[in-house]
């Protein structure tokens, strides 16, 4: 399960919604090994398609490096479908090469209801998972567990 918070969740969609009809990509990382997605990295879609994403290779090494060096990885790799579901198409699986991430798929096609659904990707096998959006995570005092506001640890209660 994924469980992100709802600002994230918005701002992912508001983004989807602002690239329409091209399809929009990011990613938003955590600290290693926590699965808890803080940081958002809105990235550019180098291939400029309604219907095909890539993300910008200068760039992603960047935010990779960057990632790296804060003790970060990528959480959730997310992008649009402009025009079909939201679900992985053949080259979303061809290029999901982080098995640990959760990939957001945003479905923003006006013919369908806009959707937003959370996928794990595996050696070639997709496993839809459920996706759940909540004001703040729950956590205990651990040096592991940050604020998306302030980067510091937080000691909340959802």
């Amino acid at each position: 399960m994924l469980i992100i918070l709802s600002q994230l969740l918005e701002a992912i969609i508001a983004q989807a919604r602002e690239d329409h009809p091209i399809e929009t990509c990011g990613v938003i990382a955590g600290p290693e090994g926590s699965d808890l997605p803080l940081r958002l990295i809105p990235m550019r879609n180098s291939a400029n398609s309604a219907d095909f994403f890539q993300l910008d290779a200068e760039e992603q090494f960047r935010v990779w490096s960057e990632m790296e060096e804060n003790g970060e990885e990528p959480i959730v790799i997310y992008h649009s479908h402009t025009g079909s579901r939201a679900y992985p198409s053949s080259d979303d699986v061809l290029f999901a090469a982080e098995p640990r991430t959760h990939y957001v798929i945003i479905g923003t096609d006006p013919a369908r209801k806009l959707e937003t659904r959370s996928f794990r990707i595996i050696d070639g096998e997709i496993t839809e998972e459920k996706l759940r959006s909540v004001e703040r995570y729950a956590a205990h005092c651990d040096a592991h567990i940050y604020s998306p506001e302030t980067g510091s640890p937080a000691c909340q209660l959802s």
